[in-house]
C-alpha cells in the first residue's frame, strides 16, 4: 500500500468537498435571508463550518505526506488526526452558536413562514451531499484514511441536515411557523453530535487507543503462523492511516536465527495478506 499516494487520493475528496460547500453555503444564506428560513440560514452556517473544517483536512493531508525526519521517525502521518480533532471543535462551536441564537428567536416569539423557494434549495443541497458523501466514504474506505472519513461522516450528517431544514421550512408553509425554528434546534443538535462523535475517534487514536476486537484478530493470526509457539505481548496503535504492529513471540530455542528470521517474514506476510498492514515489528525469544 502506497500511503503517501493514498494521502494524495484523499486531497482530491477533501478538495470536492470544500467546493460543493463554498457554493451550497452561498445558497444557502442568501436564499435563508432572503426568505427568512431560520432553518436554512442554520444549514448555510453549517456549511461555512464545513469550510473550515475540511481546509483544516486538507492541510492535515498535506502535512501528513511529509517524509520521515529527524524529529519525526514516524513520519507525519498523525496530522490527519490532528486535523480531524481540530474540525470537531470548529463544528461543536457553531452546533453551539446554532442552538443558542434559534433558542432565542423562539424566546422572544419572532416566527415567520419562509418562502417555499428555501425548501427547494434544501433538497437540492441535501441530493448533492449524499453525493458527495458517497464518494468521500469509500475513497476513505479504500486508502484507510482518518481525517477523510470525518470529513464524509460530516458530508452524510449535512445531508440529513439539509433534510430536516426542507421539513421545517415546507411544514411552516401549512399554519406550523415554529417548525422552521425547531428545524433549526435538530440542525444544530445534529452538528454537536457529528463533532462529538469526529473527537471520539480523534481523541482515541492520538491517546493510542485500539479496538480490542480487532486486536484479538491479530493475535488469532498470529498464533496460527507455523514455528510460533506463543505470544508474550502483542500491541497495535493507529499512525494516521496506518497500523503499527509490534509483538514479543516464543518460538522452539534449537532453531537458528535464519530459522527464527523467517517465523518473522511468514508473521510479516500474513498481516500484509489478512488484514493489510505493512507495518509490524517481531521480537523473538526462546520458548
Amino acid at each position: 500500500m502506497d500511503v503517501y499516494g493514498d494521502i494524495k487520493k484523499g486531497e482530491k475528496g477533501a478538495l470536492i468537498s470544500i467546493g460543493a460547500y463554498l457554493v451550497l453555503s452561498a445558497a444557502k444564506l442568501t436564499a435563508g435571508w432572503l426568505y427568512d428560513s431560520e432553518a436554512l440560514v442554520a444549514d448555510g452556517f453549517n456549511n461555512v463550518t464545513d469550510i473550515i473544517a475540511s481546509v483544516a483536512v486538507l492541510i492535515g493531508l498535506r502535512i501528513s505526506r511529509r517524509p520521515p525526519d529527524q524529529n519525526h521517525p514516524y513520519g507525519h502521518l498523525r496530522a490527519e488526526t490532528i486535523a480531524a480533532l481540530l474540525a470537531s471543535f470548529i463544528m461543536a462551536t457553531v452546533g453551539l452558536q446554532v442552538l443558542l441564537a434559534t433558542v432565542r428567536s423562539l424566546w422572544h416569539g419572532e416566527l415567520v413562514s419562509p418562502g417555499m423557494h428555501a425548501g427547494w434549495i434544501a433538497i437540492a443541497s441535501a441530493a448533492i451531499m449524499f453525493g458527495i458523501y458517497s464518494y468521500n466514504v469509500r475513497l476513505a474506505r479504500r486508502i484507510r484514511n482518518q481525517a477523510l472519513m470525518a470529513a464524509a461522516q460530516d458530508n452524510r450528517s449535512d445531508a440529513f441536515v439539509s433534510i430536516g431544514a426542507a421539513v421545517g421550512i415546507f411544514g411552516s408553509r401549512f399554519g406550523l411557523p415554529w417548525l422552521d425554528a425547531v428545524a433549526a434546534i435538530a440542525v444544530g443538535c445534529i452538528i454537536l453530535r457529528t463533532a462529538w462523535t469526529i473527537f471520539v475517534g480523534a481523541t482515541e487514536a492520538l491517546t493510542d487507543g485500539f479496538d480490542v476486537q480487532q486486536l484479538m484478530s491479530l493475535r488469532a493470526t498470529v498464533e496460527r503462523t507455523e514455528g510460533v509457539r506463543s505470544i508474550q505481548v502483542i500491541r497495535a496503535r493507529i499512525h494516521g492511516s496506518s497500523v503499527l504492529v509490534d509483538m514479543i513471540i516464543t518460538v522452539d530455542p534449537s532453531l537458528s536465527l535464519f530459522e527464527s528470521h523467517q517465523i518473522c517474514d511468514l508473521i510479516e506476510q500474513r498481516m500484509k495478506r489478512k488484514h493489510d498492514i505493512m507495518n509490524v515489528q517481531v521480537h523473538v525469544e526462546p520458548d
